[in-house]
């Protein structure tokens, strides 16, 4: 994290103060951070300055696990500054971490009233809609990603995750084979294997699964595409030892099942 203030230190207490909790904040010491913050704006209470610094407080809370703390002081910034999109933002950003979504769905839309290029709210509230099944406004959200920062982490999980939950598995491919170029994990090789599997392009996602489980071994959504791969290459015996190892390191029995009642 990255104090949004000017980084000027000077034998000014309140610039030495702020450079102090940028240190700490760098340091993941947010206890001294916060203390550093309250101590600068004690210092100068007037600083209009202080508004980004207790924004920055508030993140420093939400580091912290004092969740409410954070959006009770994000709400003052709010108070003080109602378009200050980056205190906005922020407690959307806490409020999604505590599973107040609509709450958060409403801090992102204000955000983008604010500033319609806002990637951040654009995403956050993309995915919001998207799980919540409000396909139309993820994918209007998620087409300003495309069209602002088209190669970027986020835009191709956002758009792979999308096109794969609507069904449109060749589009979610081109997406989801970019992102795993440059974020190979796991939770996106699984994705990729699933939509490969519904083209029914079995090489495919026998090399994507291996992959992934080259990187981690016991995931379980992995072991459950694999049980998947292996039952429409008719190889039952496989499938089935593949199908306990994905119930064994966490998936949903039930889920697993239905992969035989096909």
């Amino acid at each position: 994290m990255v104090l949004a203030v000017d980084p000027a230190i000077d034998e000014n207490p309140y610039y030495i103060l702020m450079g102090e909790a940028e240190k700490a904040i760098a340091e993941e010491k947010y206890e001294e951070a916060a203390a550093r913050l309250i101590d600068a704006m004690g210092v100068e209470p007037d600083n209009p300055g202080n508004l980004l610094l207790m924004t920055n407080l508030g993140i420093v809370y939400s580091c912290l696990d004092k969740d409410s703390l954070a959006i009770a002081t994000l709400d003052e910034v709010s108070r003080r500054a109602p378009n200050m999109t980056v205190a906005i933002a922020n407690r959307g950003r806490i409020k999604m971490k505590i599973n107040r979504t609509d709450e958060a769905y409403k801090d992102f839309s204000r955000v983008i009233e604010l500033d319609s290029l806002n990637t951040d709210a654009h995403y956050f509230r993309g995915i919001i809609a998207l799980y919540a099944g409000d396909r139309n406004t993820a994918e209007a959200d998620f087409n300003v990603l495309k069209k602002i920062v088209p190669e970027s982490r986020r835009t191709l999980s956002a758009l792979g995750t999308l096109y794969s939950m609507t069904g449109r598995d060749r589009e979610a491919v081109k997406y989801l084979e970019q992102l795993i170029e440059k974020e190979p994990v796991p939770e996106y090789y699984a994705m990729l294997a699933g939509c490969y599997l519904a083209l029914e392009e079995l090489t495919d996602a026998s090399r994507v699964i291996n992959d992934g489980l080259k990187i981690n071994p016991r995931d379980p959504e992995l072991y459950y595409y694999r049980a998947w791969l292996n039952r429409d290459r008719f190889r039952y015996d496989e499938a089935h030892e593949d199908a306990k190892l994905a119930v064994k390191y966490g998936a949903s029995p039930e889920k697993v099942k239905q992969l035989f009642k096909k």
